[in-house]
């Protein structure tokens, strides 16, 4: 393949513009942002469930304390029917007298040890509570980060978007004044090569692999025609010659 020296030297400005995509893209995936959102999601999710659970479980302290409170009124009732039953004087028998005296009693201590469920019951609620308080507070917390971290990374994102815009308008331009013959073997190359398909010979060296060219390859291309388009041995990348090539 042949190429104007001119235009194999505007392949490396291609070059150059390709690579700081490849940098603008990496920078966008590797934004600390990420890990710090990923990492606060999975605390706030974690935080839900706790919370969620402590819900749960102030509602079921909740109809516990209902309940308890209504077996209490029940039992209170009950007994105030039977003291006023015993208060009335209609019960004139001994020993009817003595069996209500007896219930009532029952009752009483069956309503103090309704009342301690109930006080119980009133403490679990209140833990919960405060539970429940104090989860909100954390997850309304880890939120805010989270927001704010997004905010961060999004405004980061608008930012490199921006440049790749910018990059890509002037990449179409110079790639335009490229052979397209010589643009689609560099394509080819840069997605075979891991993005770089173009590379300058410095000092005979291989500016793409790193490598320092055979003697036999650097008379080779000493030999070739200023307008061949020449190939590194090693990587089979395309080596643009200029005058700091070493040749």
């Amino acid at each position: 393949m042949n190429a104007a020296p001119a235009d194999q030297i505007r392949l490396l400005d291609v070059q150059d513009l390709d690579v700081r995509l490849q940098q603008l893209a990496h920078r966008r995936r590797s934004l600390p942002e990420h890990a710090e959102i990923e990492s606060l999601t999975k605390d706030h999710a974690q935080l839900r469930d706790l919370l969620v659970a402590a819900q749960t479980e102030e509602s079921d302290c909740a109809r516990e304390q209902t309940k308890a409170e209504q077996d209490v009124d029940q039992v209170r009732q009950r007994a105030a029917r039977d003291q006023q039953r015993l208060d009335s004087g209609a019960i004139t028998s001994p020993k009817d007298l003595e069996n209500l005296q007896h219930e009532i009693a029952s009752l009483a201590k069956r309503q103090g040890d309704l009342e301690d469920i109930v006080l119980e019951v009133m403490e679990r609620r209140e833990a919960a509570q405060e539970r429940v308080a104090e989860l909100t507070e954390r997850v309304a917390s880890v939120q805010s980060k989270i927001d704010d971290a997004t905010a961060r990374r999004d405004a980061a994102f608008e930012e490199i978007d921006g440049e790749v815009a910018s990059v890509t308008k002037e990449r179409e331009v110079v790639a335009a004044s490229v052979p397209a013959d010589l643009l689609k073997l560099y394509d080819k190359l840069r997605e075979q090569q891991g993005g770089i398909g173009a590379a300058k010979l410095y000092q005979r060296t291989c500016q793409g692999c790193r490598q320092e060219l055979a003697i036999t390859e650097m008379n080779e291309i000493r030999k070739a025609a200023p307008d061949t388009v020449v190939r590194c041995e090693n990587c089979r990348r395309i080596l643009v010659r200029t005058a700091e090539s070493g040749l």
